[in-house]
């Protein structure tokens, strides 16, 4: 809140703060909306979590100068679809969304209020933006994996174990981002002298179906990349549960597979691109267009590691890479 320059010539802090305090008193409360595609889970709750925080600490206050709305998708297009529909309804002056399938429903339900986005992969590639230096349209945030990190991904898994010839990358065809996983990873995979193999999975079914078959093959491998729907606790769990009794090498993106049991994930830090998000809608409620804001990309990326499971697999984890590890659960 700036405070007018009369007020310090009028009589300093005792004229200074009353005045101030009506002034707040008095502000226009603006409103924001978060629309999650996936289900109301601990960790999406703690993702939005620290949003809010990052907004605190640049002095966005519910109840006191923001009023939020939040809505969670469940997996579900019907209910995303609506879900849409009546945020826009609302009015919002900015709106978080992510994943990409919820970001390109929100767009053709408006083309004018400011979208952030986070947990998109390929944000061109989609439609949601022309470029990422100015955006352009109403759409603007922070993108997820890049496709360079499949080569990554297989280096891990060939350092922990090398003997793997055939990797599988399992992904719901819900990521709307799929198709452009598997391109690279089909141009990626022969130069480390890999087989790759497209796991596409829809349901639970398909990913039992999945690892059994790999396991039925010689030194087999598998690779998860993170989406709303095997990121849900229950099928992440049913996913590392499966792994462990098929003996399966596995890598996965986020930390949360390897607390569960998971031999190891690489990816980016899960709540960096939520703090920087922040800082966006502040500067679009204080004027700036998405436009404005060049989409940003992934800064911040962190390898774990789960000891306990490498050695239950007959696995021994090479020193260098427990020296590059972020995390070590032992």
């Amino acid at each position: 809140m700036k405070r007018r320059t009369f007020l310090t010539l009028l009589g300093g802090a005792a004229l200074a703060w009353p005045l101030a305090a009506h002034a707040q008193q008095g502000a226009r409360t603006r409103r924001i909306a978060v629309l999650w595609g996936g289900a109301d889970d601990g960790g999406w709750r703690q993702q939005v979590a620290v949003f809010r925080q990052a907004l605190e600490q640049l002095g966005w206050r519910k109840g006191h100068n923001i009023e939020t709305d939040t809505r969670w998708g469940d997996n579900d297009r019907d209910r995303i679809k609506a879900l849409a529909r009546d945020l826009v309804s609302l009015k919002p002056e900015v709106i978080l969304v992510g994943p990409s399938n919820t970001v390109i429903q929100l767009q053709r339900e408006t083309r004018t209020i400011p979208i952030v986005f986070v947990s998109v992969s390929d944000p061109i590639g989609q439609g949601i933006v022309e470029s990422l230096a100015r955006p352009t349209g109403n759409v603007t945030g922070f993108s997820n994996l890049e496709f360079f990190l499949i080569g990554k991904w297989l280096q891990i898994l060939k350092e922990i174990a090398p003997g793997i010839t055939r990797v599988a990358v399992m992904i719901s065809i819900v990521n709307a981002a799929s198709a452009e996983w598997y391109r690279m990873f089909d141009a990626v995979a022969p130069s480390l002298a890999i087989e790759p193999i497209a796991a596409p999975i829809r349901e639970r079914a398909d990913i039992e179906r999945t690892i059994e078959a790999l396991s039925r093959w010689p030194n087999g491998g598998l690779i998860v990349p993170g989406d709303t729907f095997v990121q849900a606790p229950a099928v992440r769990r049913f996913i590392v549960e499966l792994t462990a009794r098929h003996r399966l090498p596995a890598l996965y993106t986020t930390p949360a597979f390897v607390a569960d049991g998971g031999l190891m994930s690489y990816g980016i830090d899960q709540l960096d691109p939520y703090r920087r998000a922040a800082g966006y809608v502040d500067r679009i409620l204080k004027g700036e267009k998405p436009a404005d804001l060049p989409v940003q990309q992934p800064t911040k990326f962190e390898l774990v590691i789960n000891l306990k499971t490498a050695k239950a697999l007959g696995l021994e984890v090479p020193p260098t890479l427990l020296a590059r590890a972020d995390e070590v659960i032992e």
